[in-house]
């Protein structure tokens, strides 16, 4: 190794070196990030939650070199997906900022199908709403105080099994699934429930939430199978006050006796 002493020959290896730099990995280093390629970003403001659209996104053109890996590139893996985050105008769309469902504080709002609506009516006082106890998938019945001006208190017929789909806090937020609710929020008392209702149940629980007097009285929690007896009872006593138009085939004259499983209120007894 006596010649690397030689300060000739280390003059020749360092600008040979400096040659090499300067023509070879130079060039390519600068060709990698002059690299261009398309990447989605945040055209407005997009709160958790919320269903990604057209104008919320736009394709850009950025450089390539240091781009995170889950950088959404295609408008496509955009659409339709659900924000998982809030996102600002400039944001890069991220994989990890998306996801499939919406979030579980409003996925109910995302399931309707159009024969039931969701409606929500105001908890006046703690006791109105159960004391703050009411949770998804709960059936209710709705009490109504001095009923149409006849000075009685009575659960109308179409309102005796109700299923609550949400309960939200004066924030905003659900307080049965606990999301979003900050420290100071979470000891916040219900607000509002949201009930799955048919256009005949809507029509009088507005006009008891326009009366301001109404409670809700809890009639069954468990399983979803049990829960979905109490609201095939109701439907079929919705469908024996509202009869369909002569000649509908869709018409069915069927009775509205509650469920006679264990679980229902009436075969308590038995």
């Amino acid at each position: 190794m006596s010649f690397l002493r030689n300060r000739t020959v280390l003059g020749v290896i360092c600008i040979a070196l400096s040659l090499f730099i300067c023509f070879a990995v130079t060039p390519l280093f600068n060709s990698g990030i002059s690299k261009k390629t398309d990447i989605v970003r945040v055209a407005r403001d997009i709160k958790a939650g919320e269903q990604i659209t057209r104008d919320m996104v736009k394709t850009v053109e950025v450089g390539s070199y240091n781009l995170p890996d889950n950088v959404v590139r295609s408008l496509d893996a955009a659409l339709g997906k659900y924000a998982a985050a809030d996102m600002a105008p400039g944001d890069y769309i991220l994989n990890t900022k998306l996801t499939d469902s919406p979030a579980a504080e409003n996925a109910y709002l995302y399931n309707l199908t159009g024969e039931k609506q969701a409606m929500s009516v105001t908890i006046k006082s703690f006791s109105n709403g159960l004391s703050g106890k009411l949770i998804s998938g709960d059936i209710v019945s709705v009490i109504a105080p001095d009923y149409r001006k006849m000075g009685a208190t009575v659960i109308p017929p179409e309102l005796k099994y109700v299923e609550v789909i949400g309960v939200t806090a004066s924030s905003g937020y659900d307080t049965d699934t606990g999301q979003g609710l900050k420290k100071e929020d979470e000891k916040q008392l219900p607000a509002t429930v949201t009930l799955l209702v048919s256009p005949e149940q809507s029509t009088i629980l507005a006009g008891l939430e326009a009366d301001g007097k109404l409670h809700l009285s809890l009639v069954y929690r468990g399983s979803k199978e049990n829960a979905a007896k109490f609201i095939e009872a109701q439907d079929k006593a919705l469908k024996a006050l509202y009869p369909a138009p002569a000649g509908d085939a869709t018409k069915e004259n069927t009775g509205a006796a509650p469920p006679t499983d264990k679980s229902s209120p009436e075969s308590e007894g038995e």
